[in-house]
């Protein structure tokens, strides 16, 4: 099957079928550019619209498919020659069982809290209290005045209760975890000097948090000053420049922890982590094969090594576990890639669903607003039919109520003679009474076709002629509601004068015994005229 530009649309399964002509629908796209536009966005319609009305910009599709062909794979995982040896030597062949990991607690140390003596031991134990603290300003006065002694000949008990920061045991205030790390750095760097060791800021439990939440591997130092072999551990294996450069490279995401055993932190740490030896190092990693968010303790190293000896235990473990922890980061890869991918899809539908939305509201309101204008228009068209048809009533009968023109046996002194000039009628000559008013005048000038047309009126059968206007069915009454306005003008000419419909004003007032007029069209400029005038 081909489509009218030709091109053919049998290869394209039912579901595309459907896809193109949703599409088509809503763009008006012709089949020969809708096609590549959704091969291009997987057939999906939402973002094939999208793209169609934003502009086609870069593929959320193409940069996921490509994001996710640049996942790292997991790695199979090899045995080493002495793994190969131990299942070689278990009875019958058969391989042992792997053996688990412990896991790693997440310990967050709890503050001390003191409780108040009650009041009645408090007054039996305040002599006792008193002595103490007497005793101790003592001593501490004597340690004040020999602490100016040679170290020579300084006793031994004083030497011991002065010595603070790294090594000193006494006067230890429990901190925060932040505090108690920022200490442990500063008496580090004051022990050994400045060192490019990257110790995080932070406590045990958030050191762990990040390792677990960036996939990372977590090294814990912890270190006793009294013993003697942390300074050289410290000083050869520690902070030996390949020690502390692999630890540094970030392509073997570690994070290093230490910490000071006098510490309530890092000797609840030391407890936990079946510490037996110092100083003492542990990696942590995560373990999906134990459990998705396991933290487990993969090498602990105990007492003085080498730091060739140290640094390859530590890389040896990182090697083991660490396609484990690469196929974790690819598979959270995976699900981010997917997961923006829903997300533009999703915001690529809520866009095309706002602008047909916006279309309909555009629509409904076009519509709203024709059917109000047609509305609008309908009743000004029966406003102004109603008004023709009262005009035309009001014609009748006032057409009834003018006064017929007065005979010739009538006294001179009581009758106005008028020339009229009218528009249509051209110049016609009528007698008026002398009382009749200046609004009768301009009566007469409006229904002149009406008694032209019927001398005798009898308010029933009048038939306007004329103009044909006139309705046969509108009964001789005056309409209610109905204030006629005249839409012309008498004036004379000669001096220029405009006389206005007045109820009071008579012809013989106005005009005099006779008088030549002018009929005369109203319009803007003829009214902004009279106005000055």
């Amino acid at each position: 099957m081909a489509s009218d530009a030709g091109i053919d649309i049998s290869h394209l399964s039912a579901d595309q079928q459907a896809a193109l002509e949703q599409y088509t629908q809503v763009t008006a796209q012709d089949t020969k550019d809708a096609v590549p536009l959704l091969e291009r966005s997987q057939w999906n319609v939402q973002i094939a619209i999208a793209k169609f009305f934003d502009g086609e910009g870069p593929d959320p599709v193409a940069e996921a498919v490509a994001a996710q062909s640049q996942i790292p794979q997991r790695q199979a995982r090899h045995e080493n020659l002495q793994e190969s040896l131990l299942a070689s030597s278990s009875p019958y062949g058969r391989p042992r069982a792997r053996e688990k990991p412990d896991p790693a607690p997440r310990i967050v140390p709890q503050p001390t809290t003191t409780r108040r003596t009650p009041f009645l031991l408090a007054i039996i134990f305040a002599p006792f209290n008193f002595g103490y603290r007497a005793v101790s300003a003592l001593f501490r006065t004597f340690v004040y005045i020999f602490a100016f002694l040679p170290p020579s000949i300084r006793p031994r008990a004083i030497t011991t209760s002065m010595t603070t920061g790294f090594r000193g045991s006494k006067g230890r205030r429990m901190l925060m975890p932040p505090d108690t790390a920022a200490r442990f750095r500063r008496e580090f760097e004051e022990e050994y000097g400045s060192n490019a060791l990257p110790f995080h800021e932070g406590g045990f439990a958030q050191a762990l948090d990040l390792a677990k939440r960036d996939l990372k591997f977590l090294l814990i130092v912890l270190m006793s000053p009294e013993h003697d072999d942390t300074e050289s551990f410290t000083r050869d294996t520690l902070l030996a420049p390949e020690v502390a450069s692999f630890i540094n490279d970030p392509a073997n995401n570690i994070v290093l922890w230490g910490g000071n055993v006098l510490d309530s932190e890092a000797y609840q740490i030391a407890a936990e982590y079946n510490c037996t030896k110092f100083p003492f190092s542990c990696l942590v990693c995560l373990t999906p094969k134990e459990g998705s968010t396991r933290m487990s303790i993969v090498k602990r190293l105990a007492g003085p090594l080498s730091p060739s000896t140290y640094l390859a235990e530590i890389q040896t473990a990182i090697n083991k576990y660490a396609p484990d922890i690469a196929a974790v980061r690819a598979e959270r890869a995976a699900q981010e890639v997917s997961r923006n991918l829903r997300t533009e899809q999703d915001d690529a539908y809520e866009r095309s669903l706002a602008r047909d939305r916006e279309r309909a509201r555009q629509k409904k309101e076009a519509a709203a607003a024709a059917a109000a204008s047609e509305k609008r228009a309908q009743e000004e068209a029966e406003a102004a039919e109603r008004h023709e048809r009262q005009k035309q009533q009001w014609r009748r009968w006032r057409a009834t109520t003018i006064k017929p023109e007065p005979d010739s046996s009538a006294d001179a002194k009581d009758v106005v003679r008028l020339a009229l000039m009218m528009p249509s009628a051209g110049r016609i000559v009528r007698r008026f009474s002398a009382d009749t008013t200046v609004e009768e005048l301009y009566a007469f000038v409006e229904c002149y076709d009406i008694l032209t047309t019927n001398p005798e009126l009898n308010g029933e059968d009048e038939r306007g002629e004329a103009d044909g206007e006139d309705d046969v069915d509108l009964p001789a009454e005056r309409p209610e509601g109905y204030a006629h306005e005249y839409g012309f003008r008498i004036a004379s000419p000669m001096p220029r004068a405009v006389y206005v419909p007045d109820n009071t004003a008579s012809l013989r007032e106005r005009i005099g015994r006779s008088g030549n007029l002018i009929v005369e069209l109203c319009t803007a400029e003829s009214d902004s005229e009279s106005d000055v005038e």
